[in-house]
């Protein structure tokens, strides 16, 4: 029963050198991105999403999240992107409010 159990949890190992060489690649691309001096909002957006990407593959690989119920990859994820939201909304607010600012009282 326990060898059972024992075979059940192991991964492939290519299935980590697979992942570590497509983290090196995104690595590669986001450093790219500084190399060809890349400016403005394209430089920031492709800087995110390789982060994001990096960071998506580390979270449900290396640290076993894929294999994880849905309550428990609920009670990781839903509680961060709340806080991504009202951080938004705020930030939208918050501009708001001072073009308003800029517009009635100057």
């Amino acid at each position: 029963m326990s060898n059972d159990i024992q075979q059940q949890q192991q991964h492939p190992i290519s299935l980590y050198l697979k992942i570590w060489g497509l983290l090196f690649v995104l690595s590669t691309l986001s450093y790219l991105v500084d190399y060809f001096e890349v400016q403005g909002i394209l430089r920031w957006s492709l800087i995110l999403l390789f982060m994001f990407l990096k960071a998506g593959l580390i979270i449900s690989i290396f640290m076993h999240v894929n294999w994880e119920s849905l309550a428990m990859k609920l009670l990781l994820f839903l509680p961060p992107i709340a806080i991504a939201i009202l951080i938004s909304l705020m930030a939208i607010e918050g501009d708001y409010t001072y073009l308003n600012r800029l517009l009635f009282i100057e």
